[in-house]
Protein backbone atom coordinates (compact mmCIF):
# COMPACT_ATOMS: atom_id res chain seq x y z
CA UNK A 1 0.00 0.00 0.00
CA UNK A 2 1.54 3.42 -1.17
CA UNK A 3 2.58 5.33 1.80
CA UNK A 4 0.73 8.65 2.40
CA UNK A 5 2.70 11.81 1.62
CA UNK A 6 2.21 14.31 3.76
CA UNK A 7 3.77 18.01 3.27
CA UNK A 8 3.85 20.80 6.32
CA UNK A 9 4.54 24.09 5.76
CA UNK A 10 6.17 25.38 8.52
CA UNK A 11 8.21 29.04 8.85
CA UNK A 12 11.64 27.88 10.16
CA UNK A 13 13.44 25.47 11.71
CA UNK A 14 11.67 26.05 15.46
CA UNK A 15 13.56 23.54 18.66
CA UNK A 16 10.09 22.48 19.71
CA UNK A 17 8.83 21.31 16.16
CA UNK A 18 11.72 19.43 14.51
CA UNK A 19 11.47 16.69 16.40
CA UNK A 20 8.25 15.73 15.98
CA UNK A 21 8.51 16.02 12.05
CA UNK A 22 11.53 13.39 12.80
CA UNK A 23 9.03 11.35 14.38
CA UNK A 24 6.49 11.65 12.00
CA UNK A 25 8.76 10.56 9.29
CA UNK A 26 9.66 7.71 11.20
CA UNK A 27 6.11 6.50 10.56
CA UNK A 28 5.88 3.61 8.52
CA UNK A 29 3.14 4.67 5.97
CA UNK A 30 4.12 7.82 6.21
CA UNK A 31 6.35 10.33 3.63
CA UNK A 32 7.18 13.41 4.96
CA UNK A 33 8.39 16.90 3.89
CA UNK A 34 8.35 20.20 5.55
CA UNK A 35 8.62 23.40 3.40
CA UNK A 36 10.06 25.87 5.31
CA UNK A 37 8.84 29.06 4.11
CA UNK A 38 11.26 31.67 5.94
CA UNK A 39 14.50 30.89 3.27
CA UNK A 40 16.32 33.66 4.72
CA UNK A 41 16.67 31.25 8.11
CA UNK A 42 18.30 28.62 5.87
CA UNK A 43 21.72 29.05 8.39
CA UNK A 44 19.47 28.23 11.48
CA UNK A 45 19.95 31.97 12.58
CA UNK A 46 17.42 33.99 13.27
CA UNK A 47 16.79 37.07 14.90
CA UNK A 48 14.90 36.41 18.44
CA UNK A 49 12.93 40.15 19.24
CA UNK A 50 12.24 38.72 22.37
CA UNK A 51 16.00 37.88 23.67
CA UNK A 52 16.97 41.06 21.31
CA UNK A 53 19.48 38.99 19.26
CA UNK A 54 20.37 36.99 16.89
CA UNK A 55 19.93 32.98 18.28
CA UNK A 56 20.94 29.75 16.87
CA UNK A 57 19.96 26.94 18.64
CA UNK A 58 22.68 24.00 19.47
CA UNK A 59 20.42 20.99 19.05
CA UNK A 60 19.94 19.43 15.46
CA UNK A 61 16.68 20.99 13.56
CA UNK A 62 17.17 19.71 10.35
CA UNK A 63 18.33 16.13 10.87
CA UNK A 64 15.86 13.04 10.35
CA UNK A 65 13.25 14.30 7.66
CA UNK A 66 12.80 15.49 4.69
CA UNK A 67 12.56 19.35 4.24
CA UNK A 68 13.43 22.03 1.54
CA UNK A 69 13.67 25.82 1.64
CA UNK A 70 10.93 27.85 -0.69
CA UNK A 71 12.08 31.31 -1.97
CA UNK A 72 10.86 33.87 -0.17
CA UNK A 73 10.66 37.28 -2.16
CA UNK A 74 9.19 39.45 0.59
CA UNK A 75 11.04 42.98 0.32
CA UNK A 76 10.96 42.86 4.18
CA UNK A 77 11.36 39.33 5.14
CA UNK A 78 9.97 38.60 9.02
CA UNK A 79 7.73 36.83 10.97
CA UNK A 80 6.48 40.25 12.30
CA UNK A 81 4.30 41.54 9.61
CA UNK A 82 1.86 39.91 7.55
CA UNK A 83 4.17 40.13 4.12
CA UNK A 84 7.48 38.58 5.77
CA UNK A 85 6.99 35.85 4.40
CA UNK A 86 6.07 35.71 0.25
CA UNK A 87 6.17 32.57 -1.42
CA UNK A 88 5.06 32.52 -5.02
CA UNK A 89 6.20 29.43 -5.80
CA UNK A 90 5.37 27.26 -2.99
CA UNK A 91 2.15 25.52 -3.88
CA UNK A 92 3.79 24.65 -7.84
CA UNK A 93 6.35 22.84 -5.33
CA UNK A 94 3.83 21.09 -2.90
CA UNK A 95 1.84 19.58 -6.04
CA UNK A 96 5.01 18.73 -7.71
CA UNK A 97 6.17 16.54 -4.75
CA UNK A 98 2.35 14.79 -4.95
CA UNK A 99 1.15 15.81 -1.68
CA UNK A 100 -2.10 13.70 -0.30
CA UNK A 101 -2.54 15.97 2.51
CA UNK A 102 -1.36 19.25 3.47
CA UNK A 103 -0.49 20.30 7.25
CA UNK A 104 -0.26 24.22 7.48
CA UNK A 105 1.76 25.96 10.38
CA UNK A 106 0.06 29.53 11.23
CA UNK A 107 -2.27 31.18 8.50
CA UNK A 108 -0.67 34.96 9.86
CA UNK A 109 1.44 35.34 7.05
CA UNK A 110 0.83 35.85 3.37
CA UNK A 111 2.41 32.89 2.40
CA UNK A 112 0.65 30.34 4.64
CA UNK A 113 -2.78 31.76 4.23
CA UNK A 114 -2.39 31.89 0.06
CA UNK A 115 -1.36 27.61 1.02
CA UNK A 116 -4.54 27.18 3.13
CA UNK A 117 -6.38 29.04 0.30
CA UNK A 118 -5.09 27.04 -2.55
CA UNK A 119 -4.93 23.51 -1.30
CA UNK A 120 -8.67 24.01 0.05
CA UNK A 121 -10.78 21.65 -1.70
CA UNK A 122 -7.56 19.80 -3.49
CA UNK A 123 -6.20 17.89 -1.09
CA UNK A 124 -7.44 17.73 2.89
CA UNK A 125 -5.65 20.66 4.37
CA UNK A 126 -4.78 20.43 8.50
CA UNK A 127 -3.83 23.48 10.34
CA UNK A 128 -1.62 23.24 13.73
CA UNK A 129 -1.56 26.82 15.62
CA UNK A 130 -2.22 26.96 19.17
CA UNK A 131 -3.96 30.52 19.48
CA UNK A 132 -6.80 30.71 22.87
CA UNK A 133 -9.50 33.09 23.97
CA UNK A 134 -7.30 33.97 27.14
CA UNK A 135 -6.40 37.21 26.16
CA UNK A 136 -9.69 40.18 26.88
CA UNK A 137 -10.94 42.20 23.96
CA UNK A 138 -13.77 44.41 23.39
CA UNK A 139 -16.69 43.73 22.31
CA UNK A 140 -16.70 44.78 18.79
CA UNK A 141 -12.93 44.20 18.15
CA UNK A 142 -14.13 40.47 19.22
CA UNK A 143 -16.91 40.06 16.63
CA UNK A 144 -14.76 41.37 13.68
CA UNK A 145 -11.99 38.86 14.94
CA UNK A 146 -14.39 36.04 14.94
CA UNK A 147 -15.73 36.65 11.43
CA UNK A 148 -12.90 36.94 9.68
CA UNK A 149 -11.07 33.92 11.68
CA UNK A 150 -14.64 31.92 10.86
CA UNK A 151 -13.10 32.80 7.36
CA UNK A 152 -10.04 31.57 7.98
CA UNK A 153 -10.58 28.29 9.01
CA UNK A 154 -13.07 27.60 6.52
CA UNK A 155 -9.88 26.81 4.28
CA UNK A 156 -9.29 24.14 6.86
CA UNK A 157 -10.56 20.68 6.89
CA UNK A 158 -9.26 19.22 10.27
CA UNK A 159 -7.64 21.85 13.02
CA UNK A 160 -5.13 20.10 15.18
CA UNK A 161 -5.33 21.76 18.85
CA UNK A 162 -2.54 21.85 21.28
CA UNK A 163 -4.63 21.46 24.18
CA UNK A 164 -8.41 22.12 25.57
CA UNK A 165 -7.91 26.16 25.48
CA UNK A 166 -6.74 25.83 21.84
CA UNK A 167 -9.46 23.52 20.79
CA UNK A 168 -12.20 25.92 22.63
CA UNK A 169 -10.22 28.66 20.10
CA UNK A 170 -10.97 26.47 17.28
CA UNK A 171 -14.87 25.77 18.46
CA UNK A 172 -15.30 29.61 18.65
CA UNK A 173 -14.33 30.20 15.19
CA UNK A 174 -16.69 28.33 13.92
CA UNK A 175 -14.92 24.35 13.59
CA UNK A 176 -16.96 21.41 14.39
CA UNK A 177 -15.92 19.37 17.40
CA UNK A 178 -15.77 16.53 14.70
CA UNK A 179 -12.91 18.33 13.09
CA UNK A 180 -10.72 19.25 15.94
CA UNK A 181 -8.16 16.74 16.58
CA UNK A 182 -5.88 17.21 19.86
CA UNK A 183 -2.07 16.71 19.23
CA UNK A 184 -0.77 17.96 22.07
CA UNK A 185 1.99 21.02 22.36
CA UNK A 186 4.98 18.90 23.26
CA UNK A 187 8.68 18.70 24.09
CA UNK A 188 11.55 16.77 23.58
CA UNK A 189 10.87 14.73 27.19
CA UNK A 190 13.14 12.25 27.08
CA UNK A 191 15.95 14.73 26.52
CA UNK A 192 14.66 16.88 29.30
CA UNK A 193 14.61 13.45 31.36
CA UNK A 194 17.84 11.72 29.97
CA UNK A 195 20.98 12.36 31.82
CA UNK A 196 19.94 13.44 35.45
CA UNK A 197 22.70 12.70 37.33
CA UNK A 198 25.04 15.19 35.18
CA UNK A 199 22.50 17.92 34.82
CA UNK A 200 22.27 17.52 38.54
CA UNK A 201 26.13 18.20 38.94
CA UNK A 202 26.22 20.98 36.75
CA UNK A 203 22.92 22.39 38.52
CA UNK A 204 24.80 22.18 42.10
CA UNK A 205 27.93 23.90 40.34
CA UNK A 206 25.87 26.81 39.19
CA UNK A 207 24.15 26.88 42.76
CA UNK A 208 27.41 27.33 44.16
CA UNK A 209 28.96 29.62 41.72
CA UNK A 210 25.59 31.84 42.55
CA UNK A 211 26.22 31.41 46.37
CA UNK A 212 23.14 29.25 46.85
CA UNK A 213 23.46 27.41 50.08
CA UNK A 214 22.75 23.45 49.33
CA UNK A 215 19.91 23.64 51.01
CA UNK A 216 17.86 26.54 50.11
CA UNK A 217 14.28 26.62 48.12
CA UNK A 218 14.87 28.07 44.65
CA UNK A 219 12.37 29.31 42.46
CA UNK A 220 13.76 30.16 38.50
CA UNK A 221 12.15 32.05 36.13
CA UNK A 222 13.91 30.86 32.52
CA UNK A 223 13.13 32.35 29.13
CA UNK A 224 12.77 35.77 27.33
CA UNK A 225 12.59 38.85 30.16
CA UNK A 226 9.42 40.60 28.40
CA UNK A 227 6.59 42.10 29.67
CA UNK A 228 4.23 39.47 28.34
CA UNK A 229 5.87 36.61 30.76
CA UNK A 230 5.54 39.34 33.82
CA UNK A 231 9.05 38.76 35.58
CA UNK A 232 8.42 42.22 37.37
CA UNK A 233 6.01 40.77 39.14
CA UNK A 234 7.40 37.52 40.55
CA UNK A 235 10.44 40.11 41.55
CA UNK A 236 8.12 41.98 43.17
CA UNK A 237 5.84 38.55 45.16
CA UNK A 238 9.45 37.35 45.91
CA UNK A 239 10.74 39.97 47.96
CA UNK A 240 7.77 39.60 50.77
CA UNK A 241 9.75 35.77 50.91
CA UNK A 242 11.69 35.22 54.31
CA UNK A 243 15.11 34.13 54.59
CA UNK A 244 15.58 30.22 52.69
CA UNK A 245 14.55 30.96 49.63
CA UNK A 246 16.29 32.30 46.58
CA UNK A 247 15.08 33.51 42.90
CA UNK A 248 17.09 33.10 39.91
CA UNK A 249 16.24 34.88 36.78
CA UNK A 250 18.05 32.95 33.54
CA UNK A 251 17.43 34.92 30.35
CA UNK A 252 17.68 38.81 28.58
CA UNK A 253 15.24 40.63 26.90
CA UNK A 254 14.25 44.06 27.31
CA UNK A 255 13.10 44.18 31.14
CA UNK A 256 17.03 42.85 31.92
CA UNK A 257 18.23 46.50 33.14
CA UNK A 258 15.16 47.11 34.99
CA UNK A 259 15.20 44.06 37.07
CA UNK A 260 18.80 44.09 37.84
CA UNK A 261 18.19 47.46 39.01
CA UNK A 262 14.77 46.56 40.99
CA UNK A 263 16.73 43.49 42.13
CA UNK A 264 18.94 45.34 44.32
CA UNK A 265 16.39 46.01 47.05
CA UNK A 266 15.38 42.59 47.60
CA UNK A 267 17.98 39.92 48.75
CA UNK A 268 18.17 36.50 47.51
CA UNK A 269 18.02 36.89 43.36
CA UNK A 270 20.37 36.10 41.13
CA UNK A 271 20.44 36.31 37.28
CA UNK A 272 22.33 34.15 34.35
CA UNK A 273 22.74 35.14 30.95
CA UNK A 274 20.68 33.31 27.92
CA UNK A 275 21.90 29.68 27.68
CA UNK A 276 21.49 27.69 24.59
CA UNK A 277 19.42 24.90 24.27
CA UNK A 278 22.22 22.04 25.76
CA UNK A 279 21.95 23.14 28.71
CA UNK A 280 18.20 23.31 29.13
CA UNK A 281 17.80 20.69 31.12
CA UNK A 282 20.43 21.74 33.88
CA UNK A 283 18.73 25.17 33.71
CA UNK A 284 15.67 23.56 34.99
CA UNK A 285 17.38 21.49 38.06
CA UNK A 286 19.06 25.02 39.11
CA UNK A 287 15.59 25.39 40.32
CA UNK A 288 13.17 23.65 42.92
CA UNK A 289 9.73 25.51 41.54
CA UNK A 290 10.15 26.93 37.99
CA UNK A 291 7.86 29.85 38.05
CA UNK A 292 5.94 31.18 34.97
CA UNK A 293 3.89 34.48 35.94
CA UNK A 294 2.85 35.54 31.94
CA UNK A 295 0.57 38.46 31.64
CA UNK A 296 0.00 38.29 28.22
CA UNK A 297 -1.34 39.18 25.39
CA UNK A 298 -0.43 36.21 23.46
CA UNK A 299 1.15 33.60 26.19
CA UNK A 300 -0.61 31.21 24.15
CA UNK A 301 1.21 27.69 25.37
CA UNK A 302 4.59 28.41 27.49
CA UNK A 303 6.59 25.59 26.60
CA UNK A 304 8.71 25.89 29.26
CA UNK A 305 6.29 24.52 31.59
CA UNK A 306 6.73 20.95 29.67
CA UNK A 307 10.57 21.33 29.63
CA UNK A 308 10.53 21.98 33.69
CA UNK A 309 8.26 18.98 33.87
CA UNK A 310 10.30 16.99 31.85
CA UNK A 311 13.55 17.95 34.43
CA UNK A 312 11.29 16.84 37.20
CA UNK A 313 10.05 19.94 38.44
CA UNK A 314 7.05 21.09 39.67
CA UNK A 315 5.45 24.83 38.37
CA UNK A 316 3.46 28.03 39.21
CA UNK A 317 2.07 29.45 36.31
CA UNK A 318 -0.76 32.13 35.91
CA UNK A 319 -3.83 31.91 34.65
CA UNK A 320 -2.66 33.45 31.53
CA UNK A 321 -0.45 30.56 30.86
CA UNK A 322 -2.10 28.61 28.00
CA UNK A 323 -0.28 25.38 29.18
CA UNK A 324 -1.62 25.77 32.87
CA UNK A 325 -5.07 24.31 32.44
CA UNK A 326 -3.58 20.84 30.94
CA UNK A 327 -0.59 20.44 32.79
CA UNK A 328 -1.24 21.93 35.90
CA UNK A 329 -4.54 20.24 36.59
CA UNK A 330 -3.47 17.33 38.72
CA UNK A 331 -2.10 19.45 41.98
CA UNK A 332 0.46 17.20 42.24
CA UNK A 333 2.31 19.16 39.37
CA UNK A 334 2.12 22.47 41.20
CA UNK A 335 0.14 25.43 41.20
CA UNK A 336 -2.12 27.54 39.45
CA UNK A 337 -2.60 31.29 40.29
CA UNK A 338 -4.81 34.59 38.99
CA UNK A 339 -2.74 36.38 36.39
CA UNK A 340 -1.54 39.68 37.77
CA UNK A 341 -2.19 39.30 41.20
CA UNK A 342 0.59 39.99 43.63
CA UNK A 343 -1.18 38.62 46.43
CA UNK A 344 -1.99 35.67 44.85
CA UNK A 345 1.52 34.74 43.50
CA UNK A 346 2.85 35.76 47.23
CA UNK A 347 0.97 32.98 49.23
CA UNK A 348 1.57 30.38 46.27
CA UNK A 349 5.33 30.73 46.79
CA UNK A 350 4.75 30.45 50.30
CA UNK A 351 3.27 27.45 49.62
CA UNK A 352 5.29 25.93 47.68
CA UNK A 353 8.21 26.83 50.00
CA UNK A 354 6.51 25.86 52.64
CA UNK A 355 6.58 22.15 51.13
CA UNK A 356 10.40 21.74 51.73
CA UNK A 357 12.88 20.52 49.37
CA UNK A 358 12.17 16.89 49.43
CA UNK A 359 8.35 17.42 48.62
CA UNK A 360 9.08 19.53 46.02
CA UNK A 361 11.21 16.85 44.32
CA UNK A 362 8.43 14.32 45.09
CA UNK A 363 5.86 16.24 42.97
CA UNK A 364 8.68 16.51 40.65
CA UNK A 365 9.18 13.02 40.02
CA UNK A 366 5.43 12.93 39.26
CA UNK A 367 4.93 15.71 37.16
CA UNK A 368 8.18 14.45 35.03
CA UNK A 369 6.25 10.50 34.78
CA UNK A 370 2.76 12.48 33.35
CA UNK A 371 4.68 14.39 31.04
CA UNK A 372 4.75 11.86 28.84
CA UNK A 373 1.06 12.13 27.70
CA UNK A 374 2.75 15.60 25.90
CA UNK A 375 5.71 13.92 24.35
CA UNK A 376 7.41 14.68 20.88
CA UNK A 377 5.96 10.70 20.68
CA UNK A 378 2.37 11.41 21.07
CA UNK A 379 2.54 14.67 19.69
CA UNK A 380 3.67 13.03 16.33
CA UNK A 381 1.53 9.86 17.08
CA UNK A 382 -1.59 12.17 17.03
CA UNK A 383 -0.74 14.31 14.19
CA UNK A 384 -0.69 10.83 12.27
CA UNK A 385 -3.89 9.52 13.21
CA UNK A 386 -5.91 12.59 12.56
CA UNK A 387 -4.46 12.61 8.70
CA UNK A 388 -5.10 8.65 8.95
CA UNK A 389 -8.31 8.93 9.79
CA UNK A 390 -9.32 11.81 7.95
CA UNK A 391 -7.95 10.72 4.70
CA UNK A 392 -9.78 7.18 5.37
CA UNK A 393 -13.18 8.74 6.33
CA UNK A 394 -13.15 10.23 2.52
CA UNK A 395 -12.34 6.76 1.04
CA UNK A 396 -14.67 5.37 2.60
CA UNK A 397 -17.15 8.42 1.79
CA UNK A 398 -16.18 7.68 -2.10
CA UNK A 399 -16.65 3.93 -1.94
CA UNK A 400 -20.38 4.68 -0.42
CA UNK A 401 -21.46 7.64 -2.90
CA UNK A 402 -24.49 6.31 -5.20
CA UNK A 403 -23.62 5.02 -8.56
CA UNK A 404 -24.99 8.13 -10.46
CA UNK A 405 -27.49 7.81 -14.14
CA UNK A 406 -24.14 8.65 -16.21
CA UNK A 407 -21.76 6.16 -14.10
CA UNK A 408 -24.46 3.14 -14.55
CA UNK A 409 -24.79 3.49 -18.10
Amino acid sequence: MPKIRLAIVSTHPIQYYSPVFRALAEEDDLELRVFYTWSQAADATVFDSGFGAAVKWDVPLLDGYDHQFVANVAKRPGLNHFRGLKTPTLSREIEAWRADAVLVYTWNSLAHLSALRHFKGRVPVFFRGDSTLLDRRSWWRSRLRRIFLTWVYSHVDVAMAVGANNRDYFAWCGMPMRRIAIAPHSVDTERFAADAEQHDILAARWRRDLGIPAEAIVFLFAGKLQAKKNPLLLLDAFGSLGDGTHLVFVGNGELETLLKVKSVAVPRVHFMPFQNQSVMPAVYRLGDVFVLPSQGPEETWGLAVNEAMASARPVIASTKVGAARDLLADPEHGWIFESGNRQALVETLRRAAAQGRARLRAMGMIAQSNSAGWSTAESARRIGSAVREYLDSLAVHRNSAPITTAEHA
